[in-house]
């Protein structure tokens, strides 16, 4: 049995190839993702700091309402929300 839990929860579950209800993910499914993420996992990136910032708009909206995470992106010294993310992950 997989402890399916913790930051790394899904890429256990994938890894698995079960979905975290123990569920099979359909093998179509996997390839497609092993495919994509290996053409990413090629890809020259950016900068620490931009992907550092994305991470935690796309997590930080689950756990924040915008006003709170906004200030924080800026306390921290970032840009706050851009008008796409909040539509994006508060609409």
């Amino acid at each position: 049995m997989v402890d399916f839990s913790g930051p790394d929860a899904i890429d256990k579950a994938i890894n698995s190839g079960f979905d975290l209800d123990g569920t099979p993910i359909p093998t179509e499914m996997l390839i497609l993702y092993r495919e994509v993420m290996n053409k990413e996992n090629a890809r020259k990136r950016s900068g620490v700091k931009k992907s550092m910032r994305n991470r935690i708009v796309k997590t930080g909206s689950k756990h924040f309402d915008k006003e709170t995470l906004n200030a924080r992106l800026v306390k921290a010294g970032w840009d706050g929300l851009r008008p796409n993310e909040v539509n994006f992950f508060y609409n």
